[in-house]
This record gives structure tokens, C-alpha cells and sequence, in this order.
């Protein structure tokens, strides 16, 4: 097989000597295996060389991999890659976070050279390297601090209920709370708790327009601690109770659709 026609991979590891078996092997089956010995680094090579698949280590200084995960699937240059976790993190919850942020597999260590190959090949097979032209000419305008805020925006929204703290969530993109609240100020003109208070709102409304739930229900789902938190910031961003909103955004689509 011709080297530039070559599957590649790149190895995510802190303690490479561990997957030594693994890339001998996979070297062996006609893999071109790149190493990255941190998140960051593996990030950063990752944007650079567009490999095929992603081995992937959890537990790592620097970034780790959950972290690296988040940032890989913003990425418009390497969002499509196939990532499979190779990790000693063999909690449910951290296998189920792993496949939560994108990826396709969650192979325990010490893991057999062989299964993984198996899982590698099973991987590449379904993956698609196609990529078209919005994404590749996104490329060129994405710098890594709107990753990062991609990232962020995504992991708020979806943990809207309950919400770690700041320096959590900017832990969990790859970055610190000073950095990222630089990140919210300069792209999105506001602190993270201001548009955090906003993505609540507007949460809420959505869910006043197309559910039946509770004020409670939707205070807890978008994370005020109550009903009647939740009712005052509405009153006051929107100017009309929770109630008086949901009467009348129903009575518009009625009257829409007579």
C-alpha cells in the first residue's frame, strides 16, 4: 500500500510505552501512526495532519481527553474523525461521557492490541472522510478561542439545569474561567453568567411556546432554583409573567392557523 494512500492515526497518550503492542501492530497492518503525548498537543496535531481516527487517553495533564473530545467535534477540520477513548476510566459515568461527547468507542485498559484493531477497522469503515465545501471554507475564518466558545456554548446548553461552576465548565473546554470569560466579552459582547441568564430565558420561552410543563418544571429544566426566580427574571427581561407569555404566544398560533 502506497505510504500516502496509508490509514492514519494518531495515538492521544500520556504514557506512550503503554500502547507500545498496539502501534507496533497497527504499524504492521499498514496504519500510519502519529503520537501526541497531551490534549493539547494531540489537538493541535490533530487540525494539523486530518488523520483518519483518533485513539484517545482520558486521563491526561494539560487537556484531558473528554476535554480534547469537545474541542475535536467543534472543529470544522476534524469534527468528521472517528475518536475512540483507550482509557483506564472505567467508571459508567465516565464511559458514558466519553460516548456522550462524540465518541464512537470506549475500550478499557489494559485493552488487547488485537480487539482494538478489530474496533479500528470496524471505525474506519463506517467513518466518512468526506468533508464539503461550507466546512473547509469555515476553516479558514475558526480561530481556536471560537472553538473553545463553541464548546462552552455547547456543554451550557446542555447542562442548562444544573450547571457546574465557571472554573468547571472552562476546565471541561480545554481553557480557564479568566480566559473564557475574555472569550464570552470579546465574541459575544457579554460575561458567561450574562448570556447564561439569557440562554435560560430563552430556554424558558421556548419551553412555555411548545410544552405543557409546569413553572416549575421549567424554572428547574433551565436551571433557576424556583418558580417564582424563574417568573421575576422573565417578568423583567420580557415584561409579562411566564403565564401571561405562554396565553399569549398560544393565542398568536391560533390565530395563525384559523
Amino acid at each position: 500500500m502506497p505510504a500516502q494512500e496509508s490509514p492514519h492515526i494518531l495515538v492521544i497518550e500520556d504514557s506512550p510505552q503503554e500502547l507500545r503492542a498496539l502501534q507496533s501492530l497497527l504499524r504492521g497492518e499498514g496504519y500510519r501512526v502519529t503520537l501526541a503525548t497531551d490534549g493539547r498537543q494531540g489537538f493541535q496535531r490533530a487540525i494539523a495532519l486530518q488523520p483518519d481516527l483518533i485513539l484517545l487517553d482520558v486521563r491526561m495533564p494539560v487537556l484531558d481527553g473528554f476535554a480534547t473530545c469537545r474541542l475535536l467535534k467543534e472543529a470544522p477540520r476534524t469534527q468528521h474523525i472517528p475518536v475512540i477513548f483507550l482509557s483506564s476510566a472505567g467508571a459508567i459515568e465516565e464511559r458514558l461521557e466519553g460516548l456522550t461527547h462524540g465518541g464512537v468507542d470506549y475500550v478499557l485498559k489494559p485493552c488487547h492490541p488485537d480487539e482494538v484493531l478489530a474496533r479500528v477497522r470496524i471505525h474506519m469503515r463506517l467513518g466518512s472522510r468526506t468533508r464539503g465545501p461550507a466546512a473547509i471554507e469555515a476553516d479558514a475564518f475558526l480561530s481556536h478561542d471560537e472553538i473553545t466558545l463553541r464548546a462552552a456554548v455547547r456543554l451550557i446548553r446542555e447542562q442548562l439545569g444544573a450547571l457546574p461552576s465557571l472554573e468547571d465548565i472552562a476546565r471541561k473546554v480545554g481553557t480557564h474561567d479568566k480566559r473564557l470569560s475574555a472569550i464570552f466579552r470579546q465574541h459575544m459582547g457579554t460575561t458567561v453568567f450574562a448570556w447564561i441568564r439569557e440562554e435560560r430565558l430563552r430556554k424558558g420561552r421556548e419551553l412555555l411556546m411548545e410544552t405543557s410543563l409546569g413553572l416549575q418544571d421549567i424554572a428547574e429544566s433551565v436551571g433557576f432554583r424556583s418558580a417564582c426566580n424563574f417568573i421575576t427574571a422573565f417578568r423583567e427581561r420580557m415584561g409579562v409573567t411566564p403565564s401571561q407569555f405562554r396565553k399569549a404566544s398560544r393565542g398568536d398560533a391560533l390565530a395563525t392557523n384559523e
